[in-house]
């Protein structure tokens, strides 16, 4: 039933994506914008639905459904390419997407992060971001209960060195959500300790290995978002609400990047 709501949701609220008046009364954590119309009750409709409180392997189809629904809705890009095709920033975060998100990206965090980048970016004399999810990568709850997909992690580590050599005035940035952040602990420990030392900034939100230091990484460069009671952050298995608002964290995330970026 769960399931055909979602779906049912997703088709009701289609037109305000193509700009068609959204209901905007109410609370909401945070206001996104879509075609000029306000979109804030939008994330309320979605987390509602959202499946909580229930193992990660029972969720998977409907958070699959749930994260793509959102993404369409808010109308996030969930696929960024810029290090695979040449493109550099002032700043370059490569990021990797949690469990069954859409895209190279997701839609929970990833866009709104670099959102927030942008924004202050752009207020901060123009600067430039360029963006690169990690695409060999299936985001299974299989290879999370694993410790984190290796393929992915590979190509991390990978695409960290591959930046650094194409774009070597840039502050290079590691960054993940649920599953993406096992690939950022995963990726640093597959790098020379001379590359680690040369990130700017490891940024993850609701880490699973919030309890071990990211391997090469000065502390002082590491920020991990674990909201309490969270139970992805203490490595366990069971989707809670708190696991699914890291977007309410992006502003900070994005101070703490410029902050280290200078």
């Amino acid at each position: 039933m769960k399931l055909l709501n979602l779906v049912a949701l997703s088709l009701s609220l289609l037109p305000a994506v193509s700009g068609a008046p959204l209901d905007t009364s109410g609370p909401s954590p945070l206001v996104f914008q879509r075609q000029n119309q306000p979109a804030n009750q939008l994330l309320s409709y979605i987390f509602q639905l959202f499946p909580v409180n229930v193992a990660l392997r029972d969720a998977q189809g409907l958070l699959t459904i749930a994260e793509k629904a959102f993404a369409l809705l808010a109308g996030f890009n969930t696929v960024e390419n810029d290090v695979e095709t040449g493109v550099c920033g002032d700043i370059v975060v490569i990021f990797a997407r949690g469990t069954t998100e859409p895209g190279n990206v997701g839609s929970l965090v990833g866009p709104p992060l670099f959102g927030a980048l942008r924004k202050r970016m752009g207020a901060n004399g123009g600067q430039t971001l360029a963006v690169q999810g990690v695409d060999r990568y299936d985001a299974s709850v299989t290879a999370y209960l694993q410790g984190g997909d290796a393929s992915g992690s590979q190509q991390m580590a990978d695409l960290v060195s591959k930046a650094m050599k194409q774009c070597p005035s840039s502050k290079i940035v590691m960054s993940g959500y649920s599953q993406g952040g096992q690939l950022v602990h995963n990726a640093a420990r597959l790098l020379p300790a001379s590359t680690m030392a040369a990130v700017s900034s490891v940024v993850i939100f609701g880490d699973p290995y919030s309890r071990f230091p990211v391997q090469g990484a000065s502390p002082g460069k590491v920020r991990i978002f674990c909201h309490l009671g969270d139970d992805i952050c203490v490595d366990g298995d069971i989707i809670l609400l708190q696991h699914l608002t890291y977007f309410m964290d992006v502003d900070e995330a994005a101070t703490y990047i410029l902050a280290n970026a200078k």
